[in-house]
């Protein structure tokens, strides 16, 4: 069977009945899972794999995926209207989404959120079903030595989202990289900081992390103002749901470049959209030019357009993997890769040959998915902008309760409410002091993925670190982290010498 031919049955098959009712469902009860803080799309896939068990396997895995990609968006309502990440690849939403709630513009915000995430997603997914042989490719030749750059050029992004003092921004990130190293540690086992307590040996769960740096910590702050989130005086209403869809479409590069980002971070396995959803930001705030817009961190819509654009664009790149070679990226895709052997189907070459037919209805569903998330989000999820004018009173005991529920039923763990407190207080005094917390947060999550591979790919070439630089892709890698660490400082040489030469002053004293 031809891939054309795969596809087309794959489109005809998602349209039948059951199957098309079974991903209108899962797209549902995803954004609902995702809208929950602590919730996400792996716990709510988890709780929903049993019940797919009396499904057709078609019918299960297209409602599995409804769930990841419901949840996908879903994460980002709670991001916007309480400052809360519904789920990791909702974190860097926060930034600028709450900013612009504060503002009365939730329906901005939830509009830019809901169309980002829609573009964002279809465009991943088409570039995905044209690639696809391409990819494969590409994924297989990922080992130790790539994934341990990833994660460098991940953290060498640090210096440009933390805005203000560099060194405030270094010190943040060194600090989440410490709180990183909490637990067993990786290819040694052996226990550091866990001061003889077994909660603490699989270290410090960056969903706590992220809920207690965001919610608790803006919950500390709204408690010392009278009203609710949007700022007295402020018509929670005042917003416009046209604007908020003018201004994501207006930005087709944005879009385009985050939802490629998403894409290839969410195609190596560890990657996922957490990390894609900061290093899109971290793109965006690079292409910046002064006067387009407000600072990010103050409600720029560039930032919710690049961060909803790519966490919905991870989600095909994601799902690659783990139909192809049965490796999981995150807890979302192993969920789908249980859900493929429970209905007897095997990742690798027989889902893109005789089952290929299958490949193609779960990978479309994502695209035609999009459309119901269109539908929610513009009807729905954009008259939530309410939310906002609730009093800091009523509000604020119900996130407080909300991000202690999603904290425990993560991992069930009560570290992780430990974890959510202490990392809310810490982030306040942060956020008060100016530190950042993005570059906190960039160190809490691509610590263990750097670790864990300088060691494995260490062990690999025996202590030499020439590997790093051996392979073609590594050496790519490499070649981004040196350019983003020398761009800025070239760029400011530059603005200087030009400043200089423009100076009359200085030219008279040249003289």
């Amino acid at each position: 069977m031809s891939q054309l031919a795969a596809a087309l049955e794959g489109l005809a098959t998602l349209f039948t009945w059951p199957v098309f009712w079974w991903m209108i469902v899962g797209v549902l009860v995803g954004i609902v899972a995702g809208a929950l803080p602590g919730i996400g799309a792996g716990l709510g896939m988890a709780i929903i794999l049993p019940l797919t068990l009396p499904l057709d396997g078609t019918s299960g895995l297209v409602f599995l995926i409804g769930v990841y990609s419901g949840a996908m968006y879903g994460g980002s309502i709670s991001a916007i209207l309480i400052n809360t990440p519904g789920t990791g690849g909702s974190a860097a939403t926060t930034l600028d989404g709450y900013p612009m709630s504060r503002a009365g513009l939730a329906k901005n915000a939830t509009a830019i959120s809901v169309t980002a995430s829609v573009l964002g997603g279809s465009v991943g997914l088409l570039t995905l079903l044209v690639l696809l042989p391409v990819l494969v490719e590409v994924i297989l030749a990922f080992q130790s030595p790539e994934y341990f750059m990833v994660a460098v050029v991940g953290l060498a992004l640090i210096p440009i989202v933390a805005q203000g003092s560099l060194f405030k921004g270094l010190l943040s990130g060194a600090l989440g990289l410490l709180i990183a190293t909490v637990g067993i540690a990786p290819m040694q086992f052996q226990s550091r900081y866990t001061f003889d307590t077994l909660a603490l040996d699989n270290g410090i769960s960056y969903i706590a992390a992220l809920i207690g740096l965001f919610a608790i910590a803006e919950m500390i702050t709204l408690s010392k103002e009278s009203g609710g989130i949007a700022r007295e005086g402020i018509d929670a209403r005042s917003g416009s749901v046209l604007d908020g869809i003018r201004t994501a479409v207006s930005k087709p590069v944005t879009v385009i470049k985050s939802a490629y980002i998403g894409m290839a971070v969410g195609a190596i396995p560890g990657g996922g959209s957490t990390i894609a959803n900061f290093v899109a930001y971290s793109e965006a705030v690079r292409a910046s030019k002064d006067g387009d817009g407000p600072e990010f961190g103050e409600g720029n819509p560039t930032g919710v357009v690049a961060t909803e654009a790519s966490n919905n664009g991870s989600i095909g790149g994601s799902i690659l993997p783990t139909i192809a070679f049965g490796i999981p990226g995150s807890s979302a895709t192993a969920v789908l890769l249980a859900g493929l052997l429970l209905h007897g189907l095997r990742p690798g070459p027989s889902l893109f040959g005789a089952d290929a037919h299958i490949t193609y209805a779960m990978l479309l569903s994502v695209l035609v998915g999009n459309l119901v998330i269109l539908f929610v989000g513009l009807v729905i999820v954009t008259r939530a902008s309410l939310i906002t004018k609730l009093s800091s009173e009523t509000i604020i005991p119900m996130v407080i309760v909300l991000a202690m529920l999603g904290g425990i039923s993560f991992r069930n763990n009560w570290i992780d409410v430990i974890t959510i407190v202490v990392l809310g207080l810490l982030g306040y005094v942060m956020i008060r002091n100016d530190y950042s917390v993005i570059a906190f947060v960039l160190g809490i999550i691509l610590g263990p993925i750097a670790e864990e591979n300088l060691v494995r790919s260490l062990q690999i070439s025996e202590g030499s670190f020439a590997i790093f630089v051996a392979r073609p892709i590594s050496l790519l890698l490499f070649a981004a982290f040196v350019a983003i660490l020398l761009v800025p400082l070239l760029s400011s040489a530059r603005t200087e010498s030009t400043g200089e030469s423009n100076d009359p002053e200085s030219s008279r004293s040249k003289r």
